[in-house]
C-alpha cells in the first residue's frame, strides 16, 4: 500500500508533485483495525458499513479464518464441531469493501501513523483500532513454556491448541486424572476455565468413567460464578471435580509437562492431562505500540474506547482496561461499536452519541443446565462502570432449561451475525 502511494507521487511527474493537496483531498480517510476477533471484525464492519464507503477500512489478522474462543468449550464437550465455530472474513470483504490483510502486525509508528507488518510492508492510518486479544505470560507458571504447551495445552487461543486439548481429553482412560492450573486475574473470559471443567466432566461422565478426577489448582481465592458452578458440579458430577484455592495448595512451585505433575507448596498433583492457563496481558502489538501500562493492559477513555495515550488509537476487547466489564467476546463486540462510532465521527461528519455498553456470558455446566451473567455499563467516574446486572442459573423446569440453552446458542449466532453478517 505504501509502495503504491509512493508510486503515485513519484511516477507521474513533477506536475503531480506540485499538487499534494489535490491528491490528499481525493483520498478517503483510512482506518486500520488490527485483530479480527469479536472486537476487531465488528469495528471494521461498523466503520465500513455506517460510513457508506467514505472511509477506507483495512482489517489485519494473522488468520485466514477466525475460530472463536467462545463456545470452544462446547467443542471440547462434544456439543459442537470445530467447523461450527470457525468463520470466514469473505462477507466483510464482499459486502462492505473492507480490505483484509492476512499477516502479523509487528509495530506501530504513532508519529508517522503507520502499522508495520512482519514482511516489512507498512500500512498508513488516520485512525487505528487495536483489538489484539491477549498474550500469554509463559513464565508466570514455573516450568511452563511455549514448548511445554505442546504437551500440556493451554487452549486459551482457539485453533490448534483447542484441537490438541480435545484430542488429549478423548484419549484419557478411565481412572486417569486431569489437572488444570487456572489463571490469575485479569484474564480472558472469567468463567471460561470453570465451564471447561464442566465440559471435561461431561465427557468423562458420558462415556461412563468412574475413577477419573479433575483437580483445579487456582491462584485466586474465588472465581466467577463460583457458588453456581460448584453447585452444578455437585449435582451432575459428584466427587469428580476438586477445586483448590491458594489457602489449600499454598502456591504453585513447578509444572512438569513431561511428567504430568503440578507441584505446589503442600502437595503434588498428577494427571495424564495437564491444562495450564498462564497469566495474560494485552496482545503483543499493543505492547509494541506503547499503549499498554505497567500491568500489561491498555488504559482507555471510557466514553470513546480511545487510548489514554493516543487520541488517534482505539483499544477494545481483551487488551483494554475495561473497568467493570469482563474480558469477553460480548464485551469486545459492544466496545467495538462505541469505538467505530467515534472513529467515524473523527473522520466524517457523523455524530457521536453517549457511550453505552453491555455484556452477557453463558456457561454450560451440563446438557440444558447452565449459568448466565450480564450487565449494562456506562462511563462513570473515569471508568466503564456497571449500572445494572443480573446472575441466573437455569431452573428445575426441563422445558425452561432447554429453551434457555437454545437462547445461549442464539446469543452465539447473534454475535457472529453482528461480526460478519
Amino acid at each position: 500500500m505504501t509502495r503504491r502511494r509512493f508510486g503515485l507521487l513519484t511516477g507521474t511527474g513533477a506536475a503531480m508533485l506540485a499538487m499534494p493537496t489535490v491528491l490528499r483531498a481525493q483520498e478517503r480517510p483510512r482506518v486500520v483495525v488490527v485483530g479480527g476477533g469479536a472486537g476487531g471484525a465488528t469495528a471494521a464492519k461498523y466503520i465500513a458499513r455506517d460510513s457508506r464507503g467514505a472511509i477506507e477500512v483495512t482489517l489485519i489478522d494473522a488468520g485466514e479464518r477466525f475460530t472463536t474462543c467462545f463456545f470452544s468449550n462446547l467443542y471440547l464437550g462434544g456439543y459442537r464441531d470445530l467447523n461450527s465455530i470457525t468463520h470466514s472474513y469473505d462477507d466483510l470483504v464482499a459486502k462492505y469493501g473492507i480490505t483484509k490483510v492476512t499477516g502479523m502486525a509487528t509495530a506501530v509508528d504513532r508519529t508517522a501513523k503507520t502499522v508495520t507488518m512482519a514482511d516489512g510492508a507498512t500500512i498508513p492510518y488516520d485512525r487505528l483500532v487495536l483489538s489484539p486479544g491477549i498474550e500469554l505470560i509463559w513464565d508466570s507458571v514455573p516450568g511452563y513454556s511455549q514448548e511445554a504447551a505442546e504437551i500440556a495445552p493451554h487452549a486459551w487461543k482457539a485453533g490448534p491448541q483447542t484441537e490438541l486439548l480435545k484430542k488429549k481429553l478423548d484419549a484419557l482412560s478411565d481412572g486417569e486424572n486431569i489437572v488444570m492450573v487456572a489463571p490469575p486475574n485479569p484474564y480472558r473470559c472469567p468463567p471460561g476455565p470453570y465451564e471447561r471443567v464442566s465440559m471435561m466432566a461431561h465427557v468423562l461422565k458420558a462415556r461412563g468413567d468412574k475413577g477419573s478426577k479433575i483437580f483445579v489448582i487456582d491462584p485466586k481465592e474465588q472465581f466467577s460464578k463460583q457458588a453456581l458452578f460448584q453447585e452444578g458440579w455437585d449435582r451432575h458430577y459428584p466427587g469428580m471435580v476438586e477445586w483448590y484455592g491458594p489457602d489449600v495448595h499454598g502456591g504453585i512451585k513447578m509444572v512438569d509437562a513431561a511428567a504430568g505433575t503440578v507441584e505446589t507448596d503442600l502437595d503434588t498433583f498428577e494427571g495424564a492431562l495437564l491444562n495450564i492457563i498462564p497469566a495474560q496481558r494485552a496482545g503483543a502489538i499493543a505492547q509494541a505500540a506503547g499503549v499498554a501500562d505497567e500491568k500489561g493492559f491498555c488504559p482507555i477513555d471510557p466514553a470513546s474506547m480511545r487510548s489514554a495515550m493516543d487520541e488517534a488509537v482505539f483499544v477494545i476487547g481483551d487488551a483494554c482496561v475495561g473497568g467493570d466489564m469482563p474480558k469477553s467476546a460480548f464485551s469486545a463486540n459492544s466496545q467495538a461499536k462505541v469505538a467505530a462510532m467515534n472513529a467515524r465521527a473523527d473522520l466524517t461528519d457523523a455524530k457521536a452519541f453517549p457511550a453505552r455498553y453491555s455484556n452477557t456470558c453463558w456457561s454450560l455446566i451440563e446438557t440444558d443446565d447452565g449459568v448466565k451473567v450480564g450487565a449494562q455499563y456506562a462511563p462513570q467516574d473515569g471508568k466503564i462502570a456497571s449500572v445494572e446486572g443480573f446472575v441466573s442459573q437455569l431452573g428445575e423446569n426441563a422445558d425452561l432449561r432447554k429453551a434457555t440453552y437454545e437462547e445461549s446458542v442464539g446469543w452465539y449466532d447473534g454475535i457472529i451475525a453482528d461480526m460478519f453478517g
